[in-house]
């Protein structure tokens, strides 16, 4: 694959000891013009590819692209549009070029049922005017403390539209713009190798502190978000509640979390809720930071960034979002439904994470490939120590085109060695979607609030 032009502008290929230690720049005023401009307001490429495959980006979906229904669905923009043509394990030679190490992995691991149906590519995304004025201003002002592992400066969302290194392309990721608040009810099925497989259901509320009601702008806070976790079911999880203050500057205050535990009726500090902690429920199948495909602190791995790429990835997943399917009809043994999914060709940011010398965690390498439109991780390889590809990370995008958020429909999570696989944020069967823009405060977010939102 060939790097990008403006990739070679911005700053080519840096490992992120090159610059430990030092305050890293923000980009300058000429730099940082491109917004908008030969770029998107959001930093990826404005113009189509050569070939043709991969359009300019024109401003995305309408807001009323689709209907919606009552229940807050949305209708699919794309829903008479046919694969162009479908990738397996036995024509994947043909595109490997525009495939990664997991994906073709996945294909020989279940050569009859695991394919690709390929789509034409829409660059669907766009974001509110106060993200893009947002972008502009970070730009210029955002810059990574000590380490890289914080920030300062930074506001709003999309914390580096112009990346100049690996890391900073995953703080955006990190600071992806997701809604300001949203509450969900989603669903999360880890099955066993014959597919059999029970859900857990959890109520999840997500929100930035400008966007809580008695946000004050005189008080600058150092949390990037709040995230609290609610296990409704099955009976035995029912009423843990889990509660993170992702920080912003986390040299000067790391990541704090607590846990609510129904049974025992108190409140703990959970410190293994982070790197390689066990995820909730997932029966040991993802790791803390494997949600949201990779969250935390990113200080126990090297970043080094390997230019752009064209790959297939999940994109526009509003028929596997649909309120008409079954979870029944989604999971499966091996893998999740693949018939349902769309893959579309588009630009991704390709970066690697390898660990530190003296550190630790399960996940010995990752490569991430994160989309230049969102800034969404859409695939991450995971190495086990020996070298080997462990574990695959799929997001299923799907676009919220009438509130202006790309998002995941399901996180995959698919186990080499074992033959299972993690799905997570499936609410086909729910009573309601994402609920964006809830009003909260400040103090719904403390531990003294986890009792009360515990009780079952």
């Amino acid at each position: 694959m060939k790097t990008n032009k403006t990739l070679m502008q911005t700053g080519a290929v840096f490992a992120l000891s090159l610059f430990a230690g030092s305050v890293m720049a923000a980009v300058s005023a000429d730099q940082a013009a491109q917004l908008g401009t030969t770029l998107t307001p959001f930093g990826a490429e404005k113009a189509g590819n050569a070939a043709g495959t991969i359009p300019e980006w024109t401003g995305g979906l309408a807001v009323d692209a689709a209907q919606i229904d009552a229940r807050g669905f949305l209708g699919n923009p794309y829903a008479d549009e046919k694969p162009l043509f479908t990738i397996t394990a036995q024509n994947m030679d043909q595109y490997k070029e525009n495939l990664t190490p997991g994906q073709q992995a996945l294909m020989k691991r279940y050569p009859d049922t695991y394919r690709m149906p390929i789509y034409k590519t829409h660059r669907s995304a766009t974001m509110p005017d106060e993200v893009i004025e947002a972008a502009k201003e970070n730009a210029l002002k955002t810059k990574m403390v000590q380490g890289g592992n914080g920030l300062e400066n930074f506001r709003v969302a999309n914390a580096f539209p112009i990346p100049q290194n690996g890391l900073e392309v995953i703080w955006n990721h990190i600071t992806r713009y997701r809604g300001g608040s949203v509450k969900r009810v989603v669903t999360q099925a880890t099955p066993q190798t014959n597919g059999s497989y029970s859900l857990v259901y959890f109520d999840d509320e997500f929100v930035f502190p400008t966007k809580l009601k008695d946000y004050d702008a005189s008080k600058p806070s150092n949390v990037l978000f709040y995230f609290k976790q609610k296990v409704t079911a099955p009976s035995r999880l029912a009423g843990n509640v889990l509660l993170v203050h992702e920080t912003l500057d986390q040299i000067k205050e790391p990541r704090m979390a607590w846990l609510y535990n129904a049974g025992q009726r108190r409140v703990r500090r959970a410190p293994q809720v982070s790197y390689d902690g066990p995820g909730t429920a997932a029966d040991g199948l993802r790791t803390s930071d494997n949600l949201d495909m990779f969250n935390g602190a990113p200080d126990r791995y090297d970043w080094q960034l390997h230019g752009k790429k064209e790959i297939y990835i999940p994109y526009n997943s509003f028929g596997l979002d649909s309120p008409e399917l079954k979870y029944s009809d989604i999971i499966q043994a091996g893998h999740i439904n693949q018939d349902l999914s769309r893959y579309e060709l588009h630009r991704v940011w390709h970066v690697t994470a390898t660990l530190k010398d003296g550190e630790r965690h399960i996940y010995a390498k990752r490569d991430f490939y994160i989309d230049e439109d969102t800034w969404q991780a859409a695939e991450i390889d995971h190495y086990d120590g020996r070298g080997n590809l462990w574990r695959v990370a799929e997001a299923h995008a799907v676009y919220y085109y009438n509130k202006l958020v790309p998002w995941y429909t399901i996180e995959t999570l698919y186990d080499l060695q074992s033959g299972r696989y993690l799905a997570l944020g499936m609410k086909n069967e729910e009573k309601q979607a994402y609920e964006f823009g809830f009003e909260a405060t400040t103090g719904d977010f403390t531990p003294a609030a986890l009792r009360q939102s515990g009780v079952r």
